[in-house]
């Protein structure tokens, strides 16, 4: 399995979009790669917008993201809370510094917009967001996923097949 000694956070907080949580996960997890859920509580359970949940594995404050490969950042409400926490912030940051890969799709950008990433990059999420994605500096584009570097974005959950194949693609490429 092509992913099987990379490692993955996901991000969780409450009324994540279900299907831009999970779907990136159990397929990533398909391909060997380890994903660990966290949020702000350790062994918390988050409830997505339709109702499924997620438990964490971890607290943000427990996490070094230099032993991470890559980061998820899910949709729905959840990323203007996860966006308020500097522990997230610091993630993003620490992961765009060392160029791993960083995956968000719909409302995810927020995340990276807190983060202030997103100068002179080549951006997709949904277009609810679009003037604030610009806002940030990015150039926004109206495509499935859109990849700048090592930032893989898309704009929500009919996209989610080549989103992930995509960020599937660039992790397996990514050294550690």
């Amino acid at each position: 399995m092509r992913l099987q000694d990379k490692k993955i956070i996901a991000l969780v907080e409450h009324d994540f979009e279900d299907l831009e949580l999970w779907y990136p996960i159990l397929r990533l997890q398909e391909e060997g790669a380890t994903v660990h859920l966290v949020g702000n509580e350790a062994n918390k359970i988050y409830n997505g917008k339709y109702g499924v949940p997620a438990e964490s594995d971890y607290a943000f404050s427990e996490i070094n993201s230099e032993e991470y490969d890559a980061i998820l950042v899910p949709g729905g409400w959840a990323p203007d809370k996860l966006r308020r926490y500097p522990e997230v912030i610091q993630m993003i940051k620490d992961m765009d510094a060392a160029k791993k890969p960083i995956g968000q799709i719909c409302h995810a950008g927020w995340v990276l917009i807190s983060a202030r990433i997103l100068q002179g990059k080549k951006v997709t999420s949904t277009p609810g967001i679009k003037d604030d994605m610009t806002n940030a500096g990015a150039a926004w584009y109206d495509e499935p996923v859109v990849v700048d570097g090592h930032i893989i974005s898309s704009r929500r959950p009919p996209d989610l097949p080549p989103y992930v194949k995509t960020f599937a693609n660039k992790l397996a490429e990514s050294n550690r």
